[in-house]
Order: structure tokens, then sequence, then C-alpha cells
């Protein structure tokens, strides 16, 4: 018989597969999503280093407020202007994106729509 696989362990794999294709430079670092049920998570990542250059997510203090009236997807707008104005103040103005292995809809695309918002070029 066949094992199926479920949804996060078939994500992972299809992310490995864009990851062989995509990396950070330290001129244009990786911006990747990480999606929860409940949250959603962004980081600009230089590969080469090794290193998380900026951070920002659903959790963070700067969005406190703002989140209580607004859906999942507000949300991902929200973090998404966040981690676009973090990634400015660091001196970072373009970035390749990494959607994590989700399908680009929904909050991951909420997410990259704050993201140009704030400045960033994708």
């Amino acid at each position: 018989m066949f094992k199926k696989r479920d949804r996060n362990e078939v994500r992972v794999i299809r992310h490995a597969r864009v990851r062989k294709k995509i990396s950070g430079t330290p001129d244009m670092p990786r911006l990747c999503v990480y999606r929860s049920n409940k949250y959603i998570y962004a980081q600009v990542i230089d590969d080469t280093k090794g290193i998380t250059l900026v951070q920002a997510s659903s959790l963070d203090p700067a969005l406190k407020g703002q989140l209580e009236e607004v859906d999942k997807s507000g949300e991902a707008k929200l973090v998404g202007k966040l981690i676009g104005e973090r990634a400015k103040n660091a001196g970072i103005s373009t970035v390749v994106f990494d959607r994590g292995g989700y399908v680009y809809t929904g909050r991951v695309a909420a997410l990259a729509a704050g993201a140009r918002e704030a400045g960033l070029e994708f």
C-alpha cells in the first residue's frame, strides 16, 4: 500500500526543490516566509554567511494593537510592510522571494504585497 504524505511533508519537499535554485547573497538576500495556522513569519536571510538580517512576525510587539481588527490576510500584509520597513532601515532594497513551498496566494501573496508597498523590490 502507498502511504499518503501529509501536507507539511509535501511542502518541505517542494521548498527543498525551490531552494536548490534560490539563494540569498549579501547584495540580494532571501525573503523567506513561514506560515502556521495562527501566525505568519518573515525573515531576510544572507545564505552565504548563514545569518538572519531582519525579521518580523505577527507576534511582533510593534504590531500588537493593529492586529485585532484585521483578518489573517490583513495580518500578513502588515507583517510584509514591517519587514519591508526594517529591511529598508538595514540598507536592503532588493531581495529574492522564497515562498517556503507554499502556494503564492492568500497570506503569502498579501505578505509579498505589503513588502512591495514598503519599498522592497523582487
